[in-house]
């Protein structure tokens, strides 16, 4: 895939080359909400070290003349390409519009967008803009009620696939959220308002769009309830009552493809699977819920073995460049969810970053595959 003539003014080289300019673009606790993991970010930084130290395995004298073939089959379905948009909390945070930029690039690039439950658009609207390439993240939250009308919601949409976040049983501790006193609605302190001065075009974005709000759970809050921060705000979305039981619950409740989110231990790869799992997503939330966690890519090879054969595992996490999305399909993922760097695209080139960052994730995989000696995506 190229980049189209109406973005030649967008000319970005890398993710990092993204989270770069998002860094100088937008406000530091818009940055740092993105940009931070839990804890002393250790999951986080596991995450990226795995892809670091993993090698591929170049081949010589494979004929590439002709650019490889990207595309692939993932829950039933083809793809352009290997890989799409992870959900993404409160996106509007990066930048005015992110959801619906995020599901646009999607659609127009044959990939999946997964629409987040803390979405700042509804998830009708960001349906509405991904027809043929959204699916929808569910957080199961304390109230059964909700749950059920978030699902009841997707089905009316016309999602077809659901994604059951699993790892949310408490809200992740995010220091840098906490030393920012971030919270929603978003309150401005002398700092801030600093801060949005020496980053006006965020500022003046963000006044035209409204402040970003999450979306799909509005209708769900009591006046003056008002909880003010967003580990507040998403607090009974941050459930334990989830178990085997309720997945089960929710397995025979939906009726499309559903996927387990938040996988990490072999055992639970296996459970999932038996309880009736389309597929499973190896994740661990982006290094944002628990510290200790190990890398999504350490433990992928180890679940690969305790799930039957062909039984699809999709992975997200520490994903920065095309090779990476090599590295973990060598591994054993089916397919690949990418996250932050979506994020540093929208923050750093507004509604076309997401669309770009496409095409340089894309032609670096194909590069990767060429040096490889790779034509396409089949195993063996």
């Amino acid at each position: 895939p190229r980049m189209t003539d109406r973005r030649k003014t967008i000319s970005p080289i890398s993710s990092h080359d993204m989270r770069k300019r998002a860094r100088s673009r937008i406000p530091r606790f818009a940055f740092d909400y993105v940009d931070g993991a839990a804890g002393e970010e250790n999951a986080a930084c596991r995450s990226r070290a795995a892809f670091t130290r993993t090698c591929l395995r170049p081949r010589i004298l494979v004929n590439s003349e002709s650019r490889a073939d990207l595309s692939c089959r993932f829950l039933g379905r083809s793809w352009s390409v290997p890989f799409g948009i992870a959900p993404l909390g409160l996106p509007g945070l990066a930048w005015p519009g992110a959801d619906l930029a995020f599901a646009r690039a999607a659609e127009a690039f044959g990939a999946p967008y997964v629409c987040p439950t803390p979405a700042t658009q509804t998830l009708e609207a960001l349906r509405a803009a991904a027809p043929k390439r959204s699916m929808f993240q569910l957080y199961v939250g304390a109230s059964p009620d909700i749950t059920e009308d978030l699902i009841a919601r997707a089905e009316a949409a016309g999602f077809d696939t659901l994604l059951v976040t699993a790892d949310v049983p408490r809200p992740g501790k995010r220091l840098r959220d906490l030393r920012n006193g971030f919270g929603l609605p978003l309150r401005f302190s002398a700092g801030t308002l600093l801060d949005l001065a020496r980053h006006p075009a965020w500022a003046i974005a963000t006044l035209r769009h409204g402040a970003p709000r999450l979306a799909n759970l509005a209708p769900y809050a009591r006046p003056g309830a008002g909880a003010r921060t967003l580990a507040q705000v998403m607090a009974a979305q941050s459930s334990g009552r989830l178990d085997w039981d309720v997945f089960g619950q929710i397995r025979r409740r939906w009726k499309g493809r559903l996927v387990l989110k938040g996988v990490l231990d072999a055992e639970d790869a296996a459970l999932a699977a038996a309880a009736g799992a389309d597929a499973i997503q190896v994740s661990s939330h982006g290094g944002r819920q628990l510290d200790g966690a190990p890398a999504p890519l350490d433990v992928l090879p180890a679940i690969r073995a305790a799930v039957p054969e062909g039984f699809p595992i999709a992975l997200d996490g520490g994903v920065r460049s095309g090779e990476d999305i090599l590295k973990a399909m060598d591994a054993g993922a089916d397919f690949v969810f990418v996250g932050r760097p979506f994020l540093y695209a929208v923050a750093a080139y507004g509604p076309e970053g997401p669309r770009a960052l496409f095409d340089v994730l894309a032609n670096e995989l194909e590069a990767a595959m060429a040096m490889t000696g790779r034509k396409d995506l089949s195993r063996g």
